[in-house]
């Protein structure tokens, strides 16, 4: 059985003990070295996203995202969760709940309802609120929002201008905005999207 240490708890979702046995690498057994194996599989990830067209509102992209994202590293990589979390819908919603979504933002950009920035921003939310993978939702929503940007012929958000993956005041206002959003607040969102 793989037993992550953690240096210090970095607020993502725990995982639970058939996920963890899906962890690839053998040598990992500090979160630590677990960041650094997943941010190297992101960073091709995002090369490989990035380089080329990519319908973002599609759901087997959506899940085709995070395979390349955690595929190194998860076995499930690219797997929606089929385990509850205090956190996220049920899991036998998520499929619905995903589909909505991509209706709704599509509605959203041929209606022209919100500004560009207010769309993606109701994009991410509702990715991260849905939970829908075992681990990576904010950084896979980040960069789900960001292709969307691309998309509709738009910069990608600075996120903070920081890394939100450790602990930290940036991560406590990004994550103060987001439980803004679940009460229908979008103006704290908006405004950390692009700071």
């Amino acid at each position: 059985m793989t037993v992550l240490q953690s240096e210090s708890d970095d607020g993502g979702t725990p995982l639970t003990h058939d996920e963890l046995e899906g962890l690839i690498p053998s040598y990992i057994t500090l979160k630590r070295e677990l960041n650094e194996a997943e941010q190297i599989n992101i960073v091709n990830a995002e090369q490989w996203a990035f380089n080329r067209k990519r319908n973002v509102l599609d759901d087997k992209f959506i899940k085709l995202l995070h395979k390349h994202m955690f595929n190194d590293v998860w076995k499930w990589a690219g797997d929606y969760r089929t385990t509850e979390r205090k956190i996220g819908v049920d899991a036998w919603k998520i499929r619905l709940e995903v589909h909505q979504l991509l209706d709704d933002t599509r509605y959203w950009i041929e209606n022209q309802t919100y500004q560009v920035d207010e769309i993606a921003v109701r994009f991410h939310h509702k990715l991260v609120w849905i939970h829908p993978f075992p681990k990576g939702n904010g950084r896979h929503a980040r960069i789900a929002t960001d292709l969307l940007l691309k998309q509709l012929g738009c910069s990608r958000f600075t996120w903070g201008s920081g890394s939100l993956l450790t602990t930290g005041e940036l991560r406590s206002k990004y994550i103060e905005a987001l439980q803004a959003a679940d009460r229908h607040n979008m103006d704290l969102l908006i405004a950390f999207v692009r700071s």
